[in-house]
């Protein structure tokens, strides 16, 4: 077998793979047992995303740099694949209002205002400096990368910190929750969105030869076959349908679309309750739903049992690929980006209503113009980060210009 990136590849990791097999089986049965069987498929479901997310390398956060420094667009291309067959999935479920192994069914939609616009900017920001967005630490950490493991640890930082400043931001001036499903009907909202991710995707073309006079091609596979469905390097094609139908499960499953960072509010307040804090006085936790996962086992929380089936996921993954090789090796500078990085995601996850998934990927998904707004200030966040990354000694991508 060869190695997605560096020629020769490694053997598979029977331990590695063993372990992680392991712990989805027991994982599964357990959540059955206190919880239900919807709870135990949602963790395979968690699983999935992170198989798909390291095998396809699926990124946001390098996608829109390497599109902001170097005007190379396949990765968001893939994100508009993504979005474009999560839509035709969602919305015809979310217009008719009709669950499908639940009670209820909702979207994620949500207002648009001053909050978002700074939460969603100081995420993309800290994307560019952590490393990592929320899915992509997640399986990244599950694949051993050992300075993520910091990034992580500032991300629910932030998201505690957040959360205690939330309700204060989203008190700021915001316009009312819009969901194009509601206001036009699913067809003539999916001819809408499908409409603006082609345009986006489009112009990432245009952009693409502009600077270097040609559509690049893709990396050429060094599998192929089963070697490569096991071990990977996926298409991002692959990536892109592989996302869109997890998050269509997780709807179909839980009522409602995948979501992050409010496992990483969780973990954190739980854990700030054990030194001496009171998260439980804090308005952010006030709603019932939100007091019962503060109070309840953390296996009971869909967000968190989902991660750890993404962690878990990619943990495989790694073993598949026989990549799974922590080394712990980060300069001063790197360190302080990984966290002030981490920092910046958690706490503008918590004033934005959602992180790259749950405010970008399931936003717009569920027809809301909050996931597009986020996308922008995002965006622009992301920008600054990009210039921002070499003064922490961490690259920003860039090829040569052709030569006339």
């Amino acid at each position: 077998m060869t190695d997605s990136s560096s020629g020769p590849a490694s053997t598979i990791d029977a331990r590695v793979v063993s372990m992680a097999l392991v712990a989805f089986v027991i994982g599964s049965l357990y959540l059955r047992q206190i919880v239900h069987w919807q709870h135990a498929a949602l963790f395979l479901v968690g699983g999935v995303l992170g198989l798909v997310l390291y095998h396809a390398a699926f990124g946001f956060t390098s996608a829109w740099r390497v599109l902001i420094s170097d005007r190379r667009g396949a990765g968001v291309r893939g994100q508009m694949l993504m979005l474009a067959v999560a839509c035709v999935l969602f919305f015809p479920v979310l217009g008719s209002g009709t669950p499908v192994f639940t009670d209820t069914v909702r979207g994620n939609v949500n207002p648009i205002g001053v909050s978002v616009a700074v939460g969603a900017f100081l995420f993309g920001l800290g994307m560019q400096l952590g490393g990592g967005c929320a899915s992509g630490t997640l399986f990244t950490v599950g694949g051993g990368n050992s300075r993520m493991v910091v990034t992580l640890g500032g991300f629910i930082v932030g998201s505690v910190v957040g959360a205690a400043h939330a309700p204060w931001w989203q008190s700021l001036p915001e316009l009312e929750a819009v969901s194009l499903v509601e206001s036009f009907g699913p067809g003539v909202a999916l001819v809408i969105s499908l409409t603006a991710f082609g345009a986006i995707a489009g112009g990432t073309i245009i952009v693409e030869r502009h600077r270097h006079g040609r559509r690049l091609p893709g990396p050429a596979p060094v599998r192929h076959g089963l070697a490569r469905v096991m071990s990977g390097p996926w298409p991002l094609v692959a990536g892109a349908v592989g996302l869109a139908v997890a998050n269509f499960a997780t709807l179909a499953l839980a009522g409602r679309p995948w979501g992050v960072t409010s496992g990483f509010a969780l973990w954190g307040s739980k854990a700030a309750a054990t030194i001496g804090f009171e998260p439980a006085a804090w308005t952010y936790w006030s709603s019932p739903a939100r007091h019962a996962s503060l109070v309840g086992n953390v296996f009971e929380d869909t967000t968190s049992v989902m991660n750890f089936g993404i962690l878990l996921g990619a943990l495989m993954a790694s073993g598949l690929a026989g990549r799974f090789k922590p080394v712990w090796s980060l300069s001063g500078r790197s360190l302080g980006a990984a966290i002030g990085g981490g920092l910046l995601l958690g706490y503008g996850a918590r004033l934005a209503y959602g992180c790259n998934i749950g405010a970008y990927f399931s936003g717009v998904a569920s027809g809301s113009l909050h996931g597009w707004f986020w996308l922008v200030a995002a965006f622009a966040g992301s920008m600054v980060g990009t210039q921002l990354r070499p003064k922490f000694g961490m690259i920003v991508e860039r090829t040569p210009c052709p030569t006339p």
